[in-house]
């Protein structure tokens, strides 16, 4: 499996836009796309707080994964159920439910509400991906576990430690979806495991794993992996080594937990949104996909080879690229090209040409400096010298961005262009605007 990780928690795209991704991931060589919702996901109920104002719909879920199987792509669902769960915890209604009262980031996994809010959450992600064969558990990053005082207490009680406690949770977690949705495989990020001693591993397994089927439905054969612990706390990327079935496996719990090494699958996340839901934005997606490109023919092919390289140079419409300066020559014809292109612009050329502008203009440092804008004071002679050059600068730019916001709204919601715009455009045009509104 090749996945691509889509990972909204900021600047989701409009599903229209993926109608013309889709295609070209699958073409690039993916197999299946990982979709991490966090608060684009429509969810219904007590848990419509959750939801973002632009959150997609449920015939948008629906047709992103009629869109998915038209290009022979497996959707995956993603659902944190540990750490990375600050678009819950920042309400104030599940506040209670956070492992250090004053951070956001991590469960407590001592109070009952917490198990009962993720059996809610991952029941409406599954229903609405009855499809879908993998279910992803996150579990990953759990920061400050240990340090709430339910913790510290239970560790106390029970001898334990962080390890045994995120395991604890853990298993929690995949027993209900082995015993709700029988048949449905469960993966999860190995950071954490990565933390654990092999002692603390090995006392988890049992050999064994049973999966209660639903009512009505009659149980199957469950084949769950052998897993032996590498005699080495872990190797660069390894946490086990892989005997039998071809997935490590963890199986105290009801299910076959797949401890994901980085090379038990292929895992691909150059588009990711945010490093949480607090900061700023990361790369565009449009932007990112030259980089995801070369990610996933150089998994096909092995490397960058030369194959490698004329396949994404023909899938994306570039003449050349050059991977050590990070740039690609030619106009580029896949979907979002423009937007590529127009934020080389942003990045390379608008915040240089007005510092430029503003800074080392001298009849601007010596006529036209704060103070004579902050009074409306200039003499005209003075003013004239720099005047013609600093409204074409700003007309120009005001009309690049008119035309980068136009081509952004076509792909993202307006929360995002306006975010970016703000992170990226706002700090340096702003200051050209308030020149020219003082100089007129």
């Amino acid at each position: 499996m090749r996945l691509v990780h889509l990972d909204l928690k900021g600047a989701a795209p409009r599903v229209s836009y993926l109608e013309q991704v889709f295609p070209l991931l699958s073409r690039l060589g993916a197999t299946g796309v990982l979709i991490e919702y966090e608060d684009m996901f429509p969810f219904k109920g007590e848990l419509g707080i959750l939801k973002s104002p632009y959150a997609y719909s449920e015939e948008d879920i629906e047709r992103i994964q009629q869109l998915a199987e038209l290009h022979k792509l497996e959707v995956v669902p993603l659902v944190q159920t540990f750490g990375h769960v600050e678009f819950i915890l920042k309400h104030e209604k599940y506040q209670h439910l956070r492992e250090v009262e004053r951070f956001p980031n991590s469960f407590n996994p001592h109070v009952p509400d917490t198990l009962a809010l993720l059996k809610s959450i991952l029941s409406q992600v599954i229903e609405k991906h009855r499809r879908s064969t993998w279910i992803h558990i996150g579990a990953d990053e759990v920061f400050h576990l240990g340090e709430g005082m339910d913790s510290k207490n239970w560790m106390s009680r029970n001898k334990g430690d962080t390890g045994t406690m995120y395991l604890k949770h853990i298993k929690e977690v995949l027993g209900f979806i082995a015993t709700q949705y029988w048949g449905l495989r469960a993966l999860m990020w190995d950071d954490m495991l990565r933390k654990i001693s092999v002692g603390a591993l090995q006392g988890e397994r049992t050999g064994t794993a049973t999966v209660a089927p639903e009512p009505g439905v009659s149980a199957g054969p469950v084949r769950v992996a052998r897993t032996r612990v590498s005699g080495e706390r872990h190797r660069p990327h390894r946490l086990a080594e892989v005997r039998g079935g071809g997935t490590p496996a963890l199986p105290g719990a009801r299910a076959a937990l797949l401890a994901v090494a980085q090379e038990a699958m292929a895992w691909l996340a150059p588009l990711l949104r945010r490093y949480d839901h607090y900061s700023v934005l990361c790369e565009l997606l449009p932007v990112g996909i030259p980089s995801l490109a070369v990610c996933l023919q150089s998994l096909v092919n092995g490397g960058f080879t030369e194959e490698t390289k004329r396949k994404v140079l023909e899938a994306l419409g570039f003449q050349s690229m050059q991977l050590e300066q990070s740039t690609c020559e030619g106009r580029g014809a896949f979907p979002g090209a423009e937007i590529y292109h127009m934020v080389e612009q942003v990045n390379g050329h608008l915040k240089e040409s007005i510092l430029k502008a503003l800074e080392e203009e001298s009849a601007i440092k010596g006529w036209f400096s704060p103070y004579h804008r902050k009074r409306q004071f200039g003499n005209p002679r003075n003013m004239e010298t720099f005047g013609s050059k600093v409204l074409k600068l700003h007309e120009d730019w005001e009309s690049f961005v008119r035309d980068l916001r136009a081509h952004l709204e076509r792909v993202y919601f307006p929360d995002t262009v306006e975010e970016w715009m703000e992170e990226n455009v706002n700090p340096y045009l702003d200051q050209l605007r308030d020149l020219v509104r003082d100089y007129r």
